[in-house]
């Protein structure tokens, strides 16, 4: 007989599967839902926008944001792709380990942390409220772009008030690491099967990565979009988290082209869980599929 608790409560949240010899797993940290504000898109009506979630089925005046890692066993290592918002984020999130655990995987146990890039959703997870660090024996390799950004006094200094909160997370992240953090270039295999794909837009210097094994790839795609089910199909519109909204556009067509003509899986940080598909082209544009899943 199936126990109260177990019968209410939802299922973990992980998800496994493989890219040639390599093992991937899908890693929810959590969902985010609030009123949609005026302006999330600047170059489209809140009233298209709406039309855009409700074709999507979702509510046409939320924002619904999905927050999703990615851990990799390659060559002996387990690799986790960012780390959520840890301790730190709202109800909802924060998720990452105890689906991490479920999936056989203690924090200890990853050897490497990959960041995509800066924004807190992203790094948080990094350490934990005591300020022990959340994955005490992983190296930690980001962006080297994102880095000479985020870690740089005058670009701080310079910057509008609103993007100053951001400059001081990431410097209570990393700070303490600074000498240990590896830098990683675009186009660097950094990881045995794990290259660095210039992504930038959203931020200065998101990198997507690359997973090959065996002959097969997919790639995690950070936030070339937010809500793929929205931004794949819209992918001229602009998002208010984008920094750089122009390029953001250029880097979303040509990663999103990239994987429809090569057949990529990919996965998204803000899809649905488990998050990951491949990209069609179609008529008006393009079109996220989910991957079936499989139970072997």
């Amino acid at each position: 007989m199936v126990d109260s608790i177990a019968a209410g409560a939802q299922a973990p949240g992980f998800y496994r599967f493989k890219v040639g010899e390599i093992e991937v797993i899908a890693l929810h940290e959590g969902v985010l839902v609030r009123d949609r504000p005026t302006g999330f898109v600047p170059n489209a009506t809140h009233e298209e926008v709406g039309e855009a979630y409700a074709a999507a089925g979702m509510a046409r005046d939320k924002l619904t944001i999905t927050f999703n890692a990615l851990a990799v066993r390659t060559a002996g290592r387990v690799v986790l792709i960012d780390t959520g918002l840890g301790e730190f984020g709202p109800p909802g999130t924060g998720q990452l380990l105890g689906n991490l655990a479920a999936a056989g995987i203690q924090p200890g146990e990853v050897s490497a942390v990959v960041i995509s890039h800066f924004h807190a959703d992203h790094i948080l997870g990094v350490n934990r409220k005591d300020g022990q660090r959340t994955f005490p024996n992983a190296e930690i390799f980001v962006p080297a772009k994102e880095w000479d950004f985020w870690m740089d006094d005058a670009q701080m200094d310079a910057a509008p008030e609103a993007a100053k909160e951001n400059f001081g997370l990431c410097r209570q992240v990393f700070g303490k690491l600074a000498e240990t953090v590896r830098r990683y270039a675009w186009d660097e295999e950094f990881l045995p099967g794990l290259t660095s794909v210039r992504a930038n837009g959203h931020t200065p210097g998101m990198s997507a990565i690359r997973i090959t094994s065996a002959g097969e790839t997919m790639m995690f795609v950070a936030d070339i979009t937010n809500n793929p089910l929205v931004f794949v199909r819209h992918p001229e519109w602009q998002a208010m988290f984008d920094m750089d909204p122009v390029e953001t556009i250029a880097t979303r067509k040509r990663i999103l082209d990239m994987a429809a003509a090569e057949k990529l899986r990919v996965s998204f940080y803000h899809a649905p869980f488990p998050a990951t598909g491949y990209i069609v082209k179609n008529s008006s544009g393009y079109e996220f599929l989910p991957a079936l899943w499989h139970a072997d």
